[in-house]
């Protein structure tokens, strides 16, 4: 492996959600222990699932891994963060302020500007505290999907500009918490992360189109902003354990294509190419193979380790039109395509959005997702259907000229600069898009409003944001005069329903149900749940590829356990693009040859 060669202390993995980051990040871990080192992994994701591929609880404290010495690791969890940094601003003053200042320094810290934050100062410790770094020989970051990963690496810059100018008051900081100190701190992250000496960037994607894009587009943001010398790493291509059949033909010829066609700034990086395994990559025995030359040593049998055959995970009879048909007799409504990245919201958010416009319906299409892609999946316009993208940039840009318009109306010169100064604050893209989202909420009442949602973690984000506004509400207003939030429509089921789409995959899977944990403890219960891209439902005829829909039967089971409405989608004859094919996928689940390009 290329990317393996010599490696720095810090290394950094990256791309579009569910490519196999965290799979090519543990598996890094693993090697570089195997040659007697020292190792820290870190999940920089909102929604980690580090431990469940080791089959072990870590979360935010550093947990050495007892079956791999020299191995530890650890979950920056956005809560537990949260709460360990209000602890440390609080606790040496508690006692010394009266009791209503010290509320009002809590409440200011209990917005979701604070959670990221406070993930923040964790990440830009260990990059930055030779006393924490020190201790291992490196570090390997699993980090969120792009978007998420992008602003994360910004941060350090953009509280450094925000800090150097000196004027600004970031309340989310703490108001006790020590400017010089954080000053110093970022300031020292960003010379780590533009230090290629020190920081290896590893871009992971698929053999496909629009992932290869996502990953040009990381490193041209990322290239910016001074953070260089990327390694790409193309995960899972079809291996010639695959067979010969029309449809695994038909892949290759896709995955030779992207790869001879790599975009221009990425064409010249150290390239990679790691082969699609017959089993998830889940536990250490698996991991250890991640790097080896052929799928050869895997199972190549036509059951997997369940006993199953995809056969009997094929009485699927669950069409994505009976959704439609159910959305629809509600006459609008805010529909929520919720998931971790990669397993289709998009393709599914649009495919509905497209089928309730075809039936007549007026629709809003718009995603939250910083590195979405749904003009390329409708390629084109589709009567009746309005599509929009929540941009933070613009978004911010947006709130900025709201508020100087509004609040600063009435100030002199000196108040509007001071204000103008504070809405430089990298706090301020959280309230400006939260702002854009809760107006897509309200659209909801009157016609059929469908969200393509970022990754998980992204949105576990905007939720949180969602809900620290409500409980500012109820603490102005209180029980003096009635009230509705963004998040009272979301908990409304005869206004929201919260579709969960996953693949019927192991990993996916945990994390959905984690999802589906979370939106329940917000009083959200998802509605349904969507199977997307099923092996099984294909019905291949290679001993590989049926190995491989075996090991979804017992996923697809533990599905329709949790869920009150499933869907389950084929892997699709053509790519998902386009008003025609997206038709037909929300139209019947049988409707074309199966063949195994997964909805993106």
């Amino acid at each position: 492996m290329k990317f393996l060669e010599d490696p720095p202390r810090f290394l950094f993995f990256t791309g579009k959600g569910g490519v196999g980051k965290t799979s090519v990040a543990c598996a890094t871990a693993l090697d570089l222990v195997g040659r007697g080192k020292r190792v820290l992994l870190v999940s920089t994701d909102p929604a980690s699932n580090v431990g469940q591929v080791f089959g072990v609880r870590i979360g935010n404290t550093v947990t050495p891994l007892a079956s791999v010495p020299g191995l530890s690791a650890l979950e920056i969890d956005p809560e537990q963060a949260a709460a360990a940094y209000r602890e440390r601003i609080v606790a040496p003053v508690r006692g010394l302020l009266p009791e209503n200042e010290l509320a009002g320094i809590i409440e200011g810290l209990s917005g979701s500007c604070t959670t990221e934050i406070a993930s923040f100062d964790e990440f830009t410790g260990l990059l930055s505290d030779e006393s924490v770094s020190g201790q291992y020989d490196h570090i390997v970051f699993d980090t969120a999907p792009t978007g998420h990963t992008i602003r994360l690496l910004q941060l350090p810059g953009s509280w450094t500009d925000f800090l150097e100018a000196g004027k600004g008051d970031p309340s989310c900081l703490g108001p006790l918490s020590g400017l010089d100190k954080h000053r110093s701190m970022y300031a020292a992250a960003v010379g780590v992360l533009t230090d290629p000496s020190r920081t290896r960037l590893v871009l992971v994607a698929r053999a496909q189109a629009s992932s290869l894009a996502e990953i040009e587009r990381t490193y041209r943001e990322l290239n910016q902003i001074g953070i260089g010398g990327g390694f790409v790493v193309v995960n899972g291509v079809l291996p010639e354990a695959a067979g010969e059949e029309d449809l695994t033909r038909a892949v290759r010829a896709r995955e030779h294509a992207a790869l001879a066609d790599l975009p221009a700034a990425i064409s010249g990086l150290p390239l990679d190419v790691l082969e699609l395994r017959a089993a998830n990559m889940v536990g250490i025995p698996a991991l250890q193979t991640l790097f080896a030359a052929s799928a050869d040593t895997l199972d190549a049998g036509a059951t997997g380790e369940t006993g199953a055959t995809p056969e009997s995970a094929a009485s699927l009879g669950a069409p994505l039109a009976a959704l439609v048909d159910a959305i629809e007799r509600d006459d609008h409504g805010l529909v929520l395509c919720m998931g971790k990245g990669g397993v289709g919201k998009t393709t599914i958010a649009a495919a509905i959005a497209v089928a309730l416009a075809g039936r007549g319906h007026a629709v809003h299409l718009t995603t939250t997702d910083p590195a979405a892609h749904l003009t390329e999946t409708l390629h084109g316009s589709v009567p009746g259907l309005e599509v929009s993208r929540i941009d933070p940039a613009v978004a911010v840009q947006a709130y900025r000229a709201h508020v100087m318009d509004t609040k600063g109306r009435g100030l002199d010169q000196e108040g509007r600069a001071a204000l103008a100064e504070d809405l430089l604050s990298p706090c301020t893209e959280e309230v400006a898009v939260f702002q854009q989202f809760s107006r897509v909420v309200h659209e909801s009442r009157r016609k059929f409003v469908v969200v393509d949602t970022a990754p998980t973690g992204h949105t576990l984000l905007l939720l949180d944001a969602t809900g620290s506004y409500h409980r500012e509400m109820a603490r102005q207003i209180g029980d003096s005069l009635p009230f509705t939030t963004p998040l009272m429509r979301l908990q409304d089921p005869a206004l929201t329903k919260v579709v969960l789409v996953t693949l019927a995959e192991t990993t996916p899977v945990l994390e959905a149900d984690g999802l589906r944990e979370d939106l329940e403890r917000a009083g959200i219960r998802p509605w349904a749940w969507v199977v997307n891209a099923s092996l099984a439902a294909a019905h291949p005829t290679s001993p590989f590829l049926r190995s491989r829909a075996a090991h979804e039967i017992e996923q697809i089971d533990r599905v329709r356990l949790l869920a009150d409405r499933i869907a389950i989608v084929p892997l699709l004859a053509e790519e998902p693009i386009g008003q025609r094919r997206l038709t037909a996928l929300a139209g019947a689940a049988e409707l074309e040859a199966p063949s195994l390009q997964p909805a993106v």
